[in-house]
Formats: C-alpha cells, sequence, structure tokens
C-alpha cells in the first residue's frame, strides 16, 4: 500500500528531521510528535490523509509500474 511519490517522501524526511531538531533544540517537545508522525510517513510511503482525501503523487511511477 502506498500512496507517496519519491518527491514527497524526500520533502517530508527533510520536514521531518526539522521537527525533531527543533523539538531537542528548545522547549518546544511537541515538535518531536510531529517529526515522529511526519518522518513514519515517509517511511512507509503511505499518508492516512492521502487516503481519506484520494490523493496519490505517483507512487506507481517510481516502482515503474
Amino acid at each position: 500500500m502506498c500512496n507517496m511519490g519519491l518527491a514527497d517522501r524526500i520533502i517530508r524526511v527533510v520536514i521531518g528531521l526539522v521537527l525533531l531538531a527543533g523539538a531537542f533544540l528548545t522547549v518546544h517537545w511537541w515538535l518531536g510528535i510531529f517529526g515522529v508522525i511526519v518522518l513514519s510517513t515517509a517511511v512507509f510511503s503511505f499518508c492516512l490523509l492521502y487516503k481519506v482525501l484520494g490523493i496519490d503523487t505517483g507512487c506507481q511511477k517510481n516502482r515503474g509500474e
């Protein structure tokens, strides 16, 4: 099950790492929660919100299908 393309995944990894860094460098610990969520969607190539909204950013193209 996949609904995220490569570009979307790369963007999410960058944003997730920035959020995690913000959580460790500031007193805003809740940024870490969002960072983990964003990173996990990138790792699994699946976003539940995309599924609900019917969005697919090109996962099939990246797998050669």
